[in-house]
């Protein structure tokens, strides 16, 4: 019973840090100062970049299914983080008509 929870911990662990890291991703790309641009992706994708790297460690010493688990908890959460920001840039931007001819 023990090793379900862990295996259930790893895909729930591994959705918060897609979440995470997609959302601070999104944050980012939005909020980027004009000019220090490179310095705020750089840090970004450290900060975000260390934090997985850890988590997968930590899921890898329990062993390749919790790991394989957290990574399709990451890969779940990829998912619904690009759905829900497609679907509020589509509802933020104007309804523009093309000319036909």
């Amino acid at each position: 019973m023990s090793n379900v929870l862990v295996l259930v911990g790893a895909f729930v662990a591994g959705a918060l840090l897609g979440a995470v890291f997609y959302g601070g991703l999104w944050w980012t790309v939005r909020r980027v100062a004009a000019r220090s641009q490179a310095l705020w992706l750089f840090g970004s994708f450290l900060v975000r970049s260390t934090l997985a790297l850890l988590v997968f460690y930590a899921y890898a010493r329990s062993g390749w299914q919790a790991l394989a688990l957290c990574f399709l908890g990451f890969l779940a959460a990829r998912l619904i983080v690009s759905s829900l920001v497609r679907a509020r840039t589509v509802s933020a931007s104007p309804t523009t008509r093309e000319a036909g001819p």
